[in-house]
């Protein structure tokens, strides 16, 4: 998987930074969304996976199925992924956008798993201190995992904050038997 995102990133990047100096990122999520849609679909993965099909007839299909929902920079990214052979990485090139879009634009998607249900003032608690730590707005999901004992445990992109007592028992289980 880290070979196909090291792939993508470039592609992810350079319409970033086209959308971004357009303006225009808010209709490059919606054409990334419906263009790696429809690259994901099993008759669409089996028209760009036939090698009887040219290059240029594969793209006269795909673009047929995406015309309304792509301009003319998007049609001419879908043109240079079908001559490097790179269309079906869409839906890769798509998380990444977002990924840099969310990175840029100050927002850290945080999952949050407890073993018991959270309160409001609990969840936006804790909000408020991720927020303060990590200097960002954070938009965090909540969920139930009765497996963390007591406590909880916070997923930020990389960031893995365990507070969990699943978490402690093992850190306790690993620190007795080294």
């Amino acid at each position: 998987m880290a070979e196909v995102t090291t792939i993508a990133r470039p592609y992810a990047e350079a319409v970033y930074r086209i959308a971004e100096q357009g303006g225009t990122l808010d209709k490059w999520s919606q054409m990334l969304e419906f263009a790696s849609t429809v690259v994901s679909d099993p008759q669409m993965q089996a028209l760009i996976g036939n090698p009887r099909l040219t290059a240029e007839q594969q793209r006269n299909v795909f673009l047929s199925v995406c015309e309304k929902s792509l301009d003319a920079q998007g049609v001419n990214m879908v043109q240079l992924l079908l001559e490097n052979g790179r269309l079906t990485l869409l839906p890769v090139i798509r998380e990444q956008f977002e990924l840099l879009r969310a990175l840029h634009g100050g927002v850290m998607d945080t999952e949050i798993f407890s073993a018991y249900p959270l309160s409001n003032a609990e969840k936006e608690d804790l909000v408020r201190r991720l927020e303060a730590k990590y200097k960002r707005k954070v938009e965090a999901t909540v969920t139930l995992d009765p497996e963390l004992i007591g406590g909880i445990r916070i997923v930020a992109g990389d960031v893995v904050i365990d507070a969990s007592v699943r978490g402690q028992l093992q850190n306790m289980a690993f620190t007795l038997n080294s």
